[in-house]
């Protein structure tokens, strides 16, 4: 496979800005029907979808719910954790430890 200079390099490779990826994993007594709540009362304060989520993933069973989700920055996310600590508290949704944050190299989607 041959070298490409930068110049060359494919659009989207040149129009990348950094995002993170965060993600969220649940303690074991964590229901989807928790997890439904928490959704429900975002959108009641017309805090769903927030800006700056890009991707929003929830995956996993009862016991074994996990979130994981794409931010176009820190700073973002952030301000949206603000709102959504008190409603998963209200919902009795436990984190086993503090979401894991981690800078996004690339995207590819279909």
């Amino acid at each position: 496979m041959a070298a490409t200079s930068s110049s060359a390099a494919l659009p989207i490779m040149q129009d990348r800005t950094t995002s993170i990826l965060v993600r969220f994993t649940a303690g074991p007594s964590v229901a989807t029907d928790q997890y439904d709540e928490a959704i429900h009362r975002l959108e009641k304060a017309g805090g769903w979808p927030p800006d700056g989520l890009e991707l929003h993933v929830a995956f996993g069973s009862d016991g074994n719910f996990r979130v994981s989700e794409i931010w176009d920055s820190q700073k973002q996310f952030d301000a949206f954790g603000k709102h959504l600590t008190p409603i998963l508290k209200d919902v009795d949704i436990d984190l086993k430890v503090n979401p894991e944050v981690l800078e996004i190299y690339n995207v590819v989607t279909r």
